[in-house]
């Protein structure tokens, strides 16, 4: 969570912004990964 507020803060996105949007990126994330883990060739 320390890395994303820093990298935020970097780019210029207020705190409360990454608070709110980084559990649906999270989310998303989780479900990229999990189909390239499921892809034969991975």
């Amino acid at each position: 969570m320390s890395a994303a507020l820093a990298l935020g803060d970097a780019l210029g996105v207020p705190p409360r912004a990454i608070a709110e949007l980084l559990p649906v990126i999270e989310a998303v994330m989780v479900v990229k990964l999990n189909e390239q883990v499921e892809r034969p060739n991975g």
